[in-house]
């Protein structure tokens, strides 16, 4: 199969003179870390292999398919430039981990993160004709740097799989004018019919912006300030469109969406622009402790998704492949999903927003609790934050799960300080969003979600364990419920992983599911069943089962990797909507 990611990489704030740079680069391993000290940045015969971008060479679709361990990797490619007034900014929208960059011998960037975007401006290195482009990447196997699903050993091990290595996500060029949008932010507000934010410029010498507004294909408002040097805040107030405002608002059933033209302005000339959306929504929790959407109380019925395909690991093998996973989860009877220990393709949530298909945000773990963990892990977050924080389909951010990265976090004060202070950092970030800070067990007090963990084979115990007013001393899945000192103050409940079963004839020769197999259909149709009657019957506000696909050696899924159904998604369907 030919892999081809040609389409524009960033949908959420786009602009118009892009150079798509996906496709085959020259590659190299470098083992003996040389390549630096023997300036393979200028282009070297040591590029003795071909690799398709942006697909990691341990998987098919970059063309390579080697499992083997290869913690520094080399790509080079020329491509065809003509100088103008315009400035060229290059962007990754994700490379794991250390990635160095060269633009014709000369070096221009360097980032740190697996799964943060980047950008860098390379205009002073740029030159007529032909360029070349170099790109290291170091992505050293170790358990301080934040991983989430891939396996710091070389080898797959429990829910851990092979690993990414390198750019694994689209790399391309735009152009812009004597300034442009560095970062923005928008914030919808339906209780006011407005949407404010800040506006960062990469230089700060544009004067002006303008925003215009456009809902349905009609212009709303159109609004233009000066600006404050680099940073500045801004709030656009819209008319009401009718006497029943909610009829504009974003939800699940009707994923209304605005559309945004963002431009900048130097001297009265325009030096940027970039077009965006959102959907006026509101997620916030009630006096009486409901999670709402709009100010009306919702119930979240979330898939797991762990965001791999056999062909390609975390890559998204198209932008087909993010869509149809959506439609897949909704068809099966889902309203959204935890996008488990990755932050995913922009696609995935370009198509969530137009299918109304609600999102958890998750940090991936690193696995090593000290303070090069702390300093890279929160680093990293925040710029995922800057990020997904304009992604309306988000309404749930998760900075650590299952106490991963902070094994220790039920007794250890220090450990419980760096979760507070991941909570406070996020909503410092973005407030109108919920957190769940420590996902699973050993929940935290600074908290906005209790969340559970529990692959019980079936809900017997749930009637008795989970009564609304009992969580203390509580130890579901046989951790406990709360860390020492903490307690439930009145935060709604979700049973955010459970489930996991997989068919018995499936779980052999290392792979597995949760708990014993199912023997046939009937089987697991049959424990479905009846843990979901136990989750309705409780007082949980949503769940969220485990999981959309088979992963590797992790076969618990409702669709084969090759998102092939176990099940009809209109038999599931009736089992999963409330």
């Amino acid at each position: 199969m030919n892999y081809n990611r040609q389409e524009y990489p960033r949908p959420q704030f786009q602009r118009e003179d892009w150079l798509a740079l996906n496709g085959t680069w020259q590659f190299a391993y470098d083992d003996a870390g040389v390549g630096e000290a023997e300036g393979w940045y200028n282009g070297s015969a040591a590029f003795d292999k071909a690799i398709v971008v942006p697909f990691s060479y341990q998987y098919e679709a970059s063309g390579i398919g080697d499992t083997q361990n290869h913690e520094t990797v080399w790509y080079t490619r020329t491509f065809a430039w003509s100088k103008s007034d315009k400035r060229a900014l290059l962007c990754f929208n994700g490379s794991d981990w250390q990635t160095d960059v060269w633009v014709n011998g000369k070096f221009a960037t360097r980032h740190f993160g697996g799964f943060a975007p980047f950008k860098a401006d390379i205009t002073a290195w740029l030159k007529d004709g032909e360029n070349r482009i170099t790109v290291r990447c170091i992505d050293p196997f170790d358990p301080t740097i934040s991983r989430g699903k891939q396996s710091w050993t070389g080898e797959r091990f429990g829910c851990w799989y092979i690993a990414n290595t390198g750019i694994w996500q689209s790399v391309w060029i735009e152009t812009f004018g004597a300034d442009c949008i560095d970062q923005y932010t928008l914030t919808p507000n339906i209780d006011e019919l407005s949407f404010s934010g800040e506006i960062t410029t990469l230089y700060g010498v544009a004067d002006e912006a303008e925003i215009q507004v456009f809902y349905k294909g009609k212009a709303v408002k159109k609004q233009r300030f000066s600006l404050d040097g680099k940073h500045t805040r801004y709030t656009v107030r819209l008319m009401e469109l009718d006497f029943v405002d909610e009829s504009t608002y974003w939800t699940p059933e009707n994923p209304n969406l605005y559309y945004v033209d963002f431009r900048l302005f130097k001297d009265g000339n325009e030096v940027d622009l970039a077009h965006t959306r959102f959907g006026m929504r509101k997620v916030s929790i009630d006096e009486q402790g409901k999670v709402c959407l709009n100010n009306r109380m919702l119930y979240q019925r979330l898939i797991l998704d762990q965001g791999y395909w056999a062909e390609s690991g975390i890559t998204p093998p198209s932008v087909e492949a993010v869509k149809n996973d959506i439609d897949l989860a909704k068809a099966m009877g889902f309203n959204g999903a935890r996008k488990h220990q990755k932050f995913e393709d922009p696609y995935f949530y370009w198509y969530a927003e137009e299918a109304g298909f609600l999102t958890w945000c998750e940090m991936p773990s690193a696995y090593n609790f000290n303070s090069r963990e702390i300093y890279w892990q929160s680093m990293e977050w925040q710029e995922i934050l800057s990020v997904a924080r304009n992604f309306t389909s988000v309404i749930c951010y998760v900075p650590l799960n299952e106490s991963w990265g902070v094994r220790k976090v039920l007794t250890d004060a220090n450990q419980q300080d760096y979760a507070r202070s991941l909570y406070y950092l996020t909503k410092s970030i973005d407030s109108s969003r919920l957190v769940s800070t420590n996902d699973g067990w050993e929940n935290l007090d600074i908290t906005d979600i209790i969340s559970v963990h529990d692959y019980a084979f079936d809900s017997s115990a749930f009637a008795e364990k989970y009564v609304d007013g009992a969580y203390d001393g509580l130890y579901p899945q046989g951790r406990k419920l709360f860390c020492e000192g903490c307690a439930r103050y009145g935060q709604p409940v979700l049973f955010t992983e459970f489930g996991g079963i997989a068919m018995e004839a499936e779980a052999k020769d290392g792979a597995w599911g949760y708990g014993k197999g199912a023997e046939d259909i009937d089987e697991f149709l049959a424990r479905l069943r009846n843990l979901m009657e136990g989750v309705f019957e409780r007082h949980f506000q949503g769940y969220c089962y485990t999981q959309l696909t088979d992963v590797q050696q992790e076969v618990n899924g409702l669709l084969t990797p090759d998102r092939t159904p176990k099940v009809a998604p209109e038999i599931l369907a009736e089992i999963f909507k409330k």
